[in-house]
């Protein structure tokens, strides 16, 4: 009996007819499609944002509005040091309630949960300094040790610090300890080098700036490690974006004296705007990938 050139080539057609409708109807193997789906709901349970400049541009507005905000409810006496604090940890207790709530990212959630983390990591450090009397120098290395035992604790219980991981209850619990951190740290660094160290705001701002950028050029030019990157970028936004801050609003240290509450509204609205931004195209993408998805499948 003469084989056909098809048999030829399929022979495994004859005799396994789902391997046959793969290879004509060009469908997936099933192991395939079960993988994709899988994939499909781990990024679909991401409870982060992308890595985009918009979420560099928000992060840095959300820390300039912590600073002032905390600085305008803590200095200039509206409520006691005691009850902002309190108050800003009932906010952020709330904020985060919710952003764990919800089973997939939603960026006014999200971004909530950022902007009460930055007005209550500021007062934090400023009232450990104003109140408590500890030294900036002493804040930054204590919290410095602190940030450092969070990422050691992270990587030991879960085998990585990327942020395209946080899809679990453990691993979410280790992102959010490691952004608080960095919120009191950049607080105490910032006011290190614009106080004590005497650059002034401005300069201090200019310092940090440089600074943010090093880790993508790193990246980009040098291949350095994107984690590693990214988080150092991270930790920079705080003093990057309060010392700018507090150079608008400030009548000291080279400030201009535009006023807190001045840079907190105008801070509020940009973060309002970007906020918008990212929600609608988190929104666009999640329809484009809707309906790639049958096709890929």
């Amino acid at each position: 009996m003469q084989t056909t050139p098809s048999q030829q080539q399929y022979p495994q057609e004859m005799e396994y007819p789902q391997y046959r409708q793969n290879v004509v109807g060009r469908q997936r193997p099933q192991y395939a499609q079960s993988r994709l789906a899988r994939l499909l709901t781990a990024r679909s349970l991401i409870k982060v944002p992308e890595v985009t400049l918009m979420f560099w541009v928000v992060k840095l507005l959300t820390t300039a509005m912590g600073e002032s905000t905390s600085d305008y409810l803590v200095y200039w006496n509206l409520i006691t040091p005691y009850i902002a604090v309190a108050l800003g940890g009932v906010g952020l207790i709330v904020a985060l309630a919710i952003q764990f709530a919800v089973r997939r990212y939603i960026p006014w959630v999200y971004w909530l949960a950022i902007v009460m983390v930055a007005i209550f990591g500021t007062m934090v450090a400023d009232v450990a300094h104003v109140v408590v009397g500890i030294s900036y120098l002493v804040s930054t290395i204590s919290l410095s040790i602190i940030l450092a035992a969070v990422f050691v604790a992270w990587y030991v219980s879960e085998g990585t610090l990327s942020i395209h991981s946080v899809y679990t209850v453990p691993r979410e619990i280790f992102y959010w300890m490691t952004v608080m951190a960095p919120f009191a740290l950049g607080t105490a660094v910032g006011d290190l080098t614009a106080a004590t160290l005497g650059l002034g705001y401005l300069a201090s701002g200019v310092l940090f700036a440089v600074l943010f950028a090093l880790p993508a050029l790193a990246y980009r030019f040098l291949k350095a490690n994107e984690i590693a990157t990214f988080w150092f970028a991270y930790i920079l936004t705080r003093p990057f974006g309060a010392s700018f801050a507090d150079w608008f609003g400030k009548p000291i240290l080279g400030g201009l004296g535009l006023g807190d509450e001045k840079v907190v509204l105008v801070l509020t609205v940009l973060i309002i705007v970007g906020v918008g931004y990212l929600t609608v195209r988190h929104r666009q993408q999640a329809a484009q990938q809707a309906i790639r998805s049958p096709q890929q499948m």
